[in-house]
């Protein structure tokens, strides 16, 4: 591969293999090994089980667990303490976590309409920031969080965790040392067996719940009894689709193998097609991408239907590299013969922990394998899918930053409205 390849690799993979394997003596002498990083996690869905691999890691505090849910934040303190860990405080607002001075970082994982303004809050508040994913609801929120974390040099993980996985990042570095020749097309899929939502009712939210609070940075809605705790992701005005949910993740690994930053168009079909019911995101979603240099790369979500599909498949120009979830790759030859396989031994998710932890003691924010300006341009390809999906036109973007060219309908959508007094700046 050319010198610019490489460096390309080396950048967008933020050091690849190189930073999960960063020295804990290499910046601050070897009692930076030693040093311990106080925690606060918020979001008790995905975010339980972050708070225990948190905990389980070397001379890591967590010391709050906080979820809007009482009897969330309740029972993930004790399943935090009974891992054999100290038993963290169960809060409700994430707030005091950022004002306890003795916190090193915030782990974002609450719904996704939070993952902006909490990791942008969190930089402020001087804490380092692992921010599950899709990273932002909007892409103006994923610029700004660049920015905070820029401002605030602080550490901002995003949570595609394959990232760090071992065997994944090898698969990547077969592919920039051209194993398949030059890389032109990527398939990526995702199914599941998703039921109906049904048709939500108005009701009064449960007295463990703080639905103001959960609703936070969005414009208030009235409490309907069939979007909390998990169905939010069928709504705009709090989630973005399976596309932001599962597809962030291999459309990271797709835009990674490829070597591509920012496409020039993006196409969208499909739709509703399962259920009558509230769900206003695409059940069967097929998008495609297209960039400079002749690349593209085609996702195909089915919420309702497992038949079929794979993870990513790349196309090259002399064979073609199957890639699973855990990482596990095949490789095969320009006749269709496959001529390596390499077994997956972790989806990445320690690994990534350990690499922002890694981050912070050494102080390099940088050093991250999914930093969020990485992140950023990973979840920008399900913000414009979305887009493309929601207006029903090709979206023209701008090859340099991915902004959306010409259509004003369209860059509408490029952000939100938010809660008076919720609007995140830097």
């Amino acid at each position: 591969m050319t010198t610019n390849t490489r460096r390309r690799f080396l950048t967008d993979a933020a050091l690849g293999a190189g930073a999960v394997m960063v020295s804990t003596t290499s910046a601050r002498g070897a009692e930076s090994a030693n040093e311990k990083i106080v925690v606060g996690v918020m979001g008790l869905s995905r975010g339980r089980s972050l708070a225990t691999s948190f905990a389980k890691r070397p001379n890591v505090e967590v010391r709050y667990v906080c979820d809007v849910d009482s009897d969330r934040a309740g029972d993930c303190a004790e399943l935090v303490a009974g891992a054999g860990s100290k038993k963290p405080q169960a809060v409700g607002d994430f707030r005091k976590i950022l004002d306890d001075k003795a916190v090193d970082a915030l782990v974002c994982a609450a719904p996704n309409h939070w993952h902006g303004p909490a990791t942008i809050y969190g930089c402020q508040a001087g804490k380092h920031v692992y921010v599950e994913k899709p990273c932002s609801h909007n892409p103006a929120e994923g610029e700004l969080m660049i920015a905070a974390a820029r401002k605030n040099k602080r550490a901002v993980q995003v949570g595609t965790q394959r990232r760090s996985g071992p065997e994944t990042i090898a698969a990547m570095k077969a592919l920039a040392d051209g194993a398949i020749g030059r890389v032109y097309a990527v398939n990526a899929f995702y199914n599941s067996a998703r039921g109906s939502i049904g048709k939500g009712k108005s009701a009064s939210p449960p007295a463990r719940l703080d639905y103001d609070l959960w609703q936070g940075p969005a414009p208030r809605t009235r409490y309907l009894d069939n979007r909390v705790h998990y169905n939010w992701h069928w709504f705009w005005h709090w989630g973005n689709g399976e596309l932001g949910n599962n597809g962030v993740h291999t459309l990271d690994l797709c835009r990674w193998g490829a070597q591509v930053d920012f496409p020039i168009r993006v196409t969208a079909s499909g739709g509703r097609y399962c259920f009558d019911d509230d769900q206003q995101t695409p059940d069967t979603h097929h998008v495609s991408y297209e960039f400079d240099g002749g690349v593209s790369i085609h996702w195909r979500g089915l919420s309702c239907h497992r038949h079929g599909g794979g993870f990513v498949t790349f196309l090259g120009a002399e064979g073609a590299l199957d890639l699973d979830s855990n990482g596990t790759h095949r490789i095969f030859d320009a006749a269709n013969k496959q001529v390596k396989e390499v077994k997956g031994t972790s989806r990445g998710d320690i690994e990534h922990i350990d690499n922002f932890l890694a981050a912070i003691r050494n102080d390099q924010p940088l050093a991250l394998n999914a930093e969020i300006a990485i992140g950023h341009r990973s979840t920008l390809l399900c913000h414009l899918g979305n887009i493309a999906q929601r207006t029903g036109e090709t979206v023209q973007c701008n090859a340099a930053d991915g902004h959306i060219q010409d259509n004003a309908g369209q860059q509408q959508l490029w952000q939100r409205d938010y809660e008076t007094g919720w609007e995140p700046k830097v």
